[in-house]
């Protein structure tokens, strides 16, 4: 694929976003005006990344759930399975604490592979019971992922990047979070905003000074130069 931009793989929260976690509204015409794919690449449950392309005017390509599912060309890819998942939140709440959502839980209610628990809850308790179901938990600085080890944006970006023609290795990647790790490690290029974790951080091609939103607009600007 012969474009003027790379294929590009980007998180939202803490790299579209400001530090309040609302977009950066500067980011979405970057995004509509890239020529090459853009994936969006996320912990966020689906319909919240599908949504963001569509505000955003580009077509609907989206890892979601820290890799548990993928949209593509129309087609919905799953690489995760709720069973153990829904265990740990049983377990969870038999031990005599809360997912820390609310009744309506919208963090969890259009999540299909993996569990996201408030940062608020105990960090012991929840790695313990995930570890009895064979799972792991990622601290994203936003919320504790419970999900494979095995299941990450970097192992589903492949899969993704067949279907637009294109491989893995051809993506520029930034994000700024532990569950960016794998796609940082999978792609061509990499970026690391400047709020970044260290985990990211270490994994990261490149470290920018900037954050936020303004640290993906200074990846741009790296990655045209």
């Amino acid at each position: 694929m012969d474009t003027a931009d790379p294929p590009l793989a980007v998180d939202i929260d803490g790299t579209l976003s400001r530090a309040d976690r609302s977009i950066d509204g500067r980011v979405l015409d970057v995004l509509r005006g890239w020529d090459g794919p853009v994936v969006v690449a996320t912990g966020k449950a689906l319909p919240y990344a599908v949504a963001l392309c569509q505000f955003a005017g580009i077509a609907e390509r989206v890892i979601a759930e820290n890799g548990g599912v993928a949209y593509v060309g129309d087609e919905l890819l799953q690489f995760g399975d709720s069973r153990a998942v829904e265990q740990v939140a049983a377990a969870f709440e038999d031990a005599g604490h809360d997912i820390g959502w609310g009744d309506a839980d919208l963090t969890n209610r259009w999540r299909e592979t993996e569990l996201a628990v408030s940062r608020e809850q105990p960090l012991d308790v929840l790695s313990a019971l995930a570890a009895d179901h064979g799972l792991h938990v990622v601290d994203t600085g936003f919320a504790y992922h419970v999900k494979p080890e095995s299941m990450s944006k970097g192992n589903a970006l492949p899969a993704v990047a067949a279907r637009l023609g294109v491989t893995a290795g051809d993506f520029v990647a930034v994000g700024d979070s532990a569950n960016d790790v794998e796609l940082f490690e999978a792609v061509g290029e990499s970026y690391a905003v400047g709020n970044a974790d260290d985990h990211a951080k270490g994994a990261a091609e490149t470290v920018l000074s900037e954050t936020h939103g303004d640290g993906f607009l200074a990846a741009v600007d790296r990655i045209r130069s």
